[in-house]
C-alpha cells in the first residue's frame, strides 16, 4: 500500500470508507499509527481532522506543514515550550508552506502559550512517527471552531462539514 490515510476517530471521517482510526491523543494515535505502519508499509501517510483554528482568519480545510507538541512544558527547567527534555527533534516541518500546528492531549477552549495556527490532538505525534520511519507526511485540517468558549458546541457541528470537504479536496489531490 503507497498511502495510508489517518484520522482519530470514525465522526471525523462520516462517508470516507478509506480512513484508518487511530484514536484520540499522541499516545493512541503513537500506538496505532506504528501497528498499521507495520502491517500496511506505506510510502506515504495523509492525516485528516478536525482542528481549532487559533488563527481566526482560517476556514475550511488547511495543510499543516509544521507540528508543535504544545502540553509538553518543562519550561521550569529552562526548556523552551513544546520541548522535550533531551530529544533532538524540537519541531516538526515538512514543508515551509502550509500551516503551525499544535498538538496537546487536552480539548483547547481558551487561550493557549504557544504561537501556532491550529490545535489538534494527534497531528504532532503522527508526524514525529513518519519522520522517525521515514515515511512521507501530509495533513490536512478542517477548520472545525474557534478553539474559544464556543469551541465544543461548534466541533460537534461541524464533524460531517469536514469529512465533504475533504472528500473534494482528496478527489482533486490524490
Amino acid at each position: 500500500m503507497d498511502k495510508l490515510f489517518l484520522a482519530a476517530i470514525k465522526e471525523e471521517t462520516i462517508g470516507l470508507d478509506y480512513f484508518n482510526h487511530v484514536g484520540v491523543g499522541k499516545i493512541n494515535a503513537t500506538y496505532n499509527t506504528l501497528k498499521l505502519i507495520n502491517i500496511h508499509k506505506p510510502k506515504l501517510i495523509i492525516n485528516y481532522g478536525t482542528a481549532g483554528a487559533i488563527n481566526t482568519k482560517l476556514k475550511g480545510i488547511v495543510e499543516c506543514t509544521k507540528f508543535y507538541q504544545r502540553d509538553m512544558d518543562v519550561r521550569g527547567l529552562d526548556f523552551e515550550l513544546g520541548e522535550t527534555p533531551f530529544d533532538k527533534i524540537k519541531e516538526i516541518i515538512t514543508s515551509k508552506d502550509g500551516y503551525s500546528c499544535g498538538t496537546g492531549d487536552s480539548f483547547v477552549n481558551k487561550k493557549i502559550d504557544m504561537e501556532v495556527d491550529v490545535v489538534d490532538m494527534e497531528a504532532y505525534a503522527i508526524a514525529k512517527v513518519c519522520k522517525l520511519e521515514n515515511i512521507e507526511f501530509k495533513c490536512f485540517k478542517y477548520i472545525s471552531d474557534n478553539a474559544d468558549e464556543n469551541a465544543d458546541n461548534d466541533w460537534g457541528k461541524n464533524l460531517a462539514k469536514g469529512a465533504t470537504a475533504f472528500a473534494s479536496l482528496i478527489s482533486t489531490q490524490f
